[in-house]
């Protein structure tokens, strides 16, 4: 499940993601916010926090972030992800050199760190 975060700077998009993450996740609710994002903004600047409650991504979902992140391939300014999720660390540190901003991952107990990062 994916729920967006609304108390964010105008810049910054959030989401926050809860057990298994579908490809309904992304169509119903992270996919339209970033659009509508993208309608008042050039470039958006992401929090993605994968929390202690967090199981894993379908493969729908998996395709759908793919297809979103080509898609707006030059409208990401930062990105921050949060997670304690060990595999996703490393699959994100090796997929890091094809992401066109700067993105960095933090700890779950690092949560306002990354949202001070994005700020900055």
């Amino acid at each position: 499940m994916i729920n967006q975060i609304f108390d964010l700077p105008p810049q910054i998009i959030g989401f926050v993601a809860s057990g298994k993450v579908t490809a309904s996740d992304y169509e119903s609710i992270l996919i339209p916010a970033i659009e509508e994002k993208l309608k008042g903004h050039d470039n958006v600047r992401i929090l993605y926090h994968l929390g202690p409650t967090f199981t894993g991504f379908s493969a729908g979902a998996m395709w759908d972030d793919a297809k979103l992140g080509f898609a707006h391939f030059k409208a990401w300014e930062k990105i921050a992800i949060v997670t304690d999720v060990e595999w996703l660390k490393s699959t994100i540190g090796f997929l890091k050199f094809a992401i066109p901003c700067p993105l960095k991952i933090f700890a779950n107990e690092h949560y306002e760190e990354a949202e001070k990062w994005l700020v900055s």
